[in-house]
């Protein structure tokens, strides 16, 4: 810490001692005391004018500890040089602000330890205003005490004392640090002389830079004899008084760069003796034990090593490395805040944005539902309509074996009259049989052969009639084969089954033609042995004539039976009947 920051803690504690109404502002009277003190214990010329001259602008009323800053470092801090007595300025401060803050009639320690404490807080506390002292300092300063009187540390108790403290706050005042080391909370069962003794040596440690010290045998320069001295050592310097009180200083021994120690043999009836070699003077000095001997030379040794290095006293070393890492840690702490957050507000905005994609999902099942519905809706008027054409596919389907079954009607009537054929050449049969009686009636037939010839032609005319109306219901059925096929094409497996029982029946019909062939063949061969039989009826004038199978239509039937052609009309009537035959083929 530089000395400038030093001298602002203890002025600052006697500035807002006069502020007495603790509004933050001293009034231009003090501020010209309190001037005049500072410049004379530092020694500095002091100018009461220039207090004047520097508020002249501003009005009568009290000033601000901001606006006596400036003021105290141009006409003061700028003007110190180190030639003054730190200790008399703290007094000076001391006795400012310790009426005003300190009840010492509840303190078990004196008012010279209350100022030791106080400028030990002023060592230990932070750089920033208004002055306090955290809790890792406090542990420090009370382990420090506990060590310099010879007690125990007790972690427990400083323990529950930092929970208390920080339920309220985590650091402590001037005024607060001297209560709790005077109220004895600390040091219970010690006695109060123990108590300043240890106040008084964390002082002359943390304050004074006191490294080490007590009694020692110095060898005397011109004498040569051994006297008795107390040393106190100093980062740059050993001073050594008559007696422990520091009531008459001897002389001091200066450290430096070129300064080292080293240990003696025994001589002159001495032991434990040690040299010290400065650029000055040789000092011989002895010591009562062998460890004694080793801690001076460690610690002259310590003080050389930290002059050359440049480095300050191990305990101000050690309270830069704690503010430092408190700094550190403060400042990772802010950070980590700010990382906090940054991470809440990010987290806030995933939230809001986890809020609107939930919306959005909300949004988006509320629209899947409406859409399931309406594909379900769709569904069920697909299902409804596909049910409607599986129905009329149904109703397509029962005409479709309606129309079979019709089919199969009409091939059963065709293969009854096959049979009806059988049928008939078995009765020509018996009709050539019975030609010798038909003989008899040969006349008869010739006279109605006319009638006969005229109802034939008229059935013929009906014949073709039929005829054309079979074979336009032929083509109108085929026409509506070729639509079912169509939409058998587009429909299922139904119209399917039903085209394989068609082929079914076309098969059944081929059979049933092979089976009219071979009646055709019969019908030859009977025909053949009919022949004789035949020229007869040629030679009669076709009175009797063989009776063929007719078309498909209806068959022709007269009042007399079956009806009788002539050889060329029987030609004839074979030649149209097997056209009749080929077309039906190949419309099928």
């Amino acid at each position: 810490m530089a000395l400038r920051d030093e001298l602002l803690k203890s002025i600052w504690h006697a500035f807002t001692s006069l502020d007495v109404d603790k509004s933050g502002k001293v009034s231009k009277s003090q501020l010209k005391v309190l001037s005049h003190n500072l410049c004379t214990v530092m020694k500095i010329p002091h100018d009461p004018v220039a207090l004047e001259e520097h508020f002249k602008d501003d009005d009568e009323g009290p000033v601000s500890n901001q606006g006596y800053m400036p003021y105290l470092t141009r006409f003061i801090l700028d003007k110190v040089t180190g030639n003054f007595d730190l200790q008399d300025f703290n007094r000076m401060c001391w006795t400012l602000s310790f009426r005003k803050n300190l009840n010492q009639s509840q303190l078990l320690i004196s008012n010279d330890d209350a100022f030791k404490i106080w400028c030990i807080f002023n060592f230990l506390s932070e750089d920033t205003y208004p002055l306090t002292v955290v809790t890792e300092e406090i542990e420090y300063f009370l382990r420090k005490l506990t060590e310099a009187m010879g007690g125990s540390w007790v972690e427990e108790r400083f323990e529950d004392y930092k929970l208390q403290l920080d339920s309220q706050q985590q650091s402590l005042s001037a005024w607060q640090l001297i209560g709790l080391v005077g109220s004895g909370h600390f040091s219970k069962g010690i006695e109060r002389q123990t108590l300043s003794m240890g106040v008084n040596e964390v002082y002359q440690e943390l304050i004074m830079d006191v490294l080490k010290q007590g009694y020692v045998m110095k060898k005397g320069h011109k004498r040569k004899n051994w006297t008795e001295r107390w040393f106190m050592l100093k980062p740059n310097s050993i001073s050594y008084y008559v007696g422990e009180d520091l009531a008459e200083k001897k002389g001091d021994i200066s450290l430096d760069l070129n300064c080292c120690v080293e240990p003696l043999p025994e001589k002159e009836g001495k032991k434990c003796l040690f040299l010290i070699k400065s650029s000055q003077k040789t000092f011989e000095i002895s010591v009562s034990d062998k460890k004694k001997k080793h801690e001076w030379i460690l610690a002259i040794q310590t003080c050389v090593s930290l002059l050359r290095q440049g480095r300050p006293a191990p305990h101000r070393e050690a309270r830069q490395k704690r503010r430092e890492l408190r700094l550190k840690l403060r400042a990772e702490q802010e950070e980590l805040e700010l990382r906090m957050n940054q991470l809440q507000l990010a987290n806030e905005a995933k939230q809001l944005e986890l809020e609107d994609m939930r919306k959005a999902l909300e949004e988006a099942a509320i629209n899947a539902a409406e859409e399931e519905q309406r594909r379900l809706q769709t569904q069920t008027e697909l299902q409804d309509r596909y049910q409607t054409d599986l129905e009329r596919e149904k109703m397509v389907s029962k005409k479709m074996e309606e129309q079979v079954a019709q089919k199969s009607t009409e091939l059963e009537q065709y293969l009854q009259r096959v049979r009806e054929m059988e049928d008939m050449y078995r009765q020509l049969e018996d009709a050539l049989e019975d030609e010798k009686r038909a003989r008899q009636e040969e006349e008869a037939i010739r006279r109605l052969q006319a009638r006969l010839l005229e109802e034939e032609a008229t059935k013929r005319i009906e014949l073709e009639e039929f005829h054309l109306r079979q074979q336009r219901a032929i083509s109108q059925t085929e026409a509506e084969k070729r639509e079912l096929e169509k939409e058998r094409l587009v429909k299922e497996s139904a119209l399917q089954a039903a085209m394989k029982q068609l082929e079914q029946l076309e098969q059944e019909r081929h059979g049933a033609l092979e089976q009219y062939q071979t009646v055709m063949k019969k019908l030859e061969d009977a025909t053949n042995n009919t022949k004789t039989w035949k020229h007869k009826v040629a030679e009669h004038e076709g009175m009797l004539r063989l009776i063929q199978p007719g078309s498909k239509g209806q068959q022709m039937i007269t009042n007399w039976g079956p009806a009788a052609f002539s050889d060329a009309e029987l030609s004839l009537r074979q030649k149209k009947w097997q056209e009749g035959k080929n077309q039906t083929t190949q419309a099928q």
